[in-house]
């Protein structure tokens, strides 16, 4: 790492870095603490990232957030994920090999290989280790828990490296909770890095990263004296470390971020969030605007505008031939683009669905999950292939298809941290129906831009449902709603100033 020698006089540190040192002496400062003036550094710490790899919405948050930042020429963004095999040719040929350093975790002293890549103005590192990470997927596997344990180790054993200390270490979810509880424990007395503040987020607390206590010196590389910071239920709880650990964490919306006190949202962690709720703050996630854009999508079947949605029919008329389903115009289309799982309020869809088939209406499901409702949605799908097309399939290309050629777009979460799928639907201006949880509750409101229901009842969807149904009848006043929907400012730059605003206020 470099330093240089410099004046005390003139140099911008801390009290306790000169501590009984005269004014005059020289004496040793890094880089990292010389200047106010420089951009701050913040460093995203995250299991997945787009456009790189992607599992789901956390990859969408990591990718769009840190390009969000990066744009507004205050910030060094940087952004640190595992170099998987699942990580296309057409990235790697990009990637730049660094160099590399070992990574000592409990009795293993492992090869960690630092690959590098700019885009959209942030700089990506991927942390190789072909024994952790040379295998299909991102996880599920029985030994998730030393994978990412290495992986978070690595964040911070790459730090001298690269000569960069960040301002922020923002921490994504459990795979990325033990940056932040190692940063406060083995790296704690180490000088370069007493400056980093924390930022843990949330993004769903239903997966906390539980393990055995047998394991946490052998494999955490924890021992006894840190113990009680990751202990909890008699089991190892990583968010609940991270949480501890870290000098703020957050949720991706203020509902979600209210919900996680209580114990019907909480998965058991409500005592922590309440006790730790003086550093709680709650930011609405965004969609990339650029992306998600009727006007520009070269995978619609005909591109629109808000002011002009008369090509919104080609795309519904499109869908319907490709789906096998007949072609009525004045038929409504209800989609739902979901991982088939029951907090995703699929139970409540299961139950009247046959009920809501009875009306003019088609149905377009895509998404996996549970094999019981892929199963049910296929047998359902065989009886009503007129009424119904069940599409059991990951596929992007389709969902941009089914977002813009439907009509009204069902979301009737038990659950639901933040959601994108719903902000997505309002800018191909298909109009989202969903229950008032979470994120949903956040981005989603009666008469302008969706519909929504209170009570995790299925009657109680059906009834918003069909009225969504009803008022589509009136083309005048649906044309407006439409709109509304689609000119609905989900873009990142309101939730990036929100970041700012929480950097800046744990910089003071």
């Amino acid at each position: 790492m470099n330093s240089r020698k410099i004046k005390v006089a003139t140099a911008t540190i801390r009290k306790k870095a000169v501590a009984k040192q005269p004014k005059t002496e020289t004496v040793e400062v890094e880089e990292y603490n010389m200047s106010t003036t420089e951009k701050k550094k913040i460093l995203f710490v995250a299991s997945e990232s787009t456009p790189f790899i992607a599992t789901g919405g956390l990859a969408e948050v990591i990718g769009s957030l840190s390009k969000a930042l990066a744009a507004t020429g205050n910030y060094d963004v940087r952004v640190v994920v595992p170099l998987y095999s699942d990580i296309k040719k057409e990235y790697r040929e990009k990637f730049n090999y660094l160099g590399n350093v070992y990574v000592h975790l409990a009795w293993r002293n492992q090869y960690c290989g630092i690959f590098s890549c700019e885009q959209d103005g942030v700089t990506f590192y991927f942390i190789d280790n072909e024994f952790y990470f040379k295998r299909p997927g991102c996880y599920g596997y029985f030994d998730d828990g030393e994978r990412f344990a290495f992986f978070s180790r690595s964040v911070l054993e790459i730090m001298p490296f690269l000569n960069f200390y960040p301002d922020v270490m923002h921490c994504h979810d459990w795979q990325a909770a033990l940056a932040a509880i190692y940063l406060k424990t083995n790296y704690c007395f180490k000088p370069e890095y007493q400056y980093i503040r924390s930022l843990f987020t949330i993004h769903n607390i239903e997966y906390q990263g539980q393990y055995s206590l047998d394991i946490l010196s052998d494999l955490f590389d924890i021992y006894g004296k840190y113990k009680y910071l990751v202990e909890y239920n008699n089991c190892i709880n990583l968010m609940k470390g991270a949480i501890e650990c870290s000098e703020r964490f957050s949720t991706v919306s203020p509902k979600y971020a209210d919900q996680i006190k209580d114990p019907y949202y909480a998965h058991g962690l409500d005592p922590i969030i309440r006790n730790n709720a003086f550093k709680l703050t709650g930011i609405l996630n965004g969609i990339d605007d650029i992306s998600y854009n009727c006007a520009l999508d070269s995978h619609l079947f005909a591109n629109f505008t808000p002011d002009d949605f008369s090509n919104k029919a080609v795309c519904k008329a499109e869908l319907q031939k490709m789906l096998g389903l007949p072609q009525k115009a004045d038929t409504p289309i209800i989609s739902m683009v979901s991982r088939l799982v029951s907090h995703k309020g699929l139970d409540l869809v299961t139950n009247v669905i046959e009920e809501f088939l009875q009306d003019d209406v088609q149905v377009v499901i895509l998404g996996t999950g549970d094999k019981q409702f892929e199963g049910f949605f296929r047998e359902l799908a065989y009886r009503y292939p007129d009424k119904l097309s069940a599409n059991i399939v990951f596929n992007g290309d389709l969902s941009r298809k089914i977002y813009s050629g439907s009509d009204i777009f069902l979301m009737p979460s038990k659950s639901e941290p933040c959601g994108l799928s719903q902000m997505i639907a309002c800018r191909y201006g298909t109009i989202p129906v969903v229950r008032e949880t979470g994120g949903l509750y956040d981005s989603i409101k009666p008469t302008v831009n969706g519909y929504t229901f209170a009570n995790y009842n299925a009657h109680d969807m059906l009834y918003v449902l069909r009225q969504a149904v009803n008022d589509y009848k009136n083309k005048e006043e649906w044309l407006k709603l439409m709109y509304r929907a689609a000119t609905t400012d989900f873009s990142w730059s309101h939730s990036a100033k929100d970041y700012e605003a929480l950097y800046l206020e744990m910089l003071k």
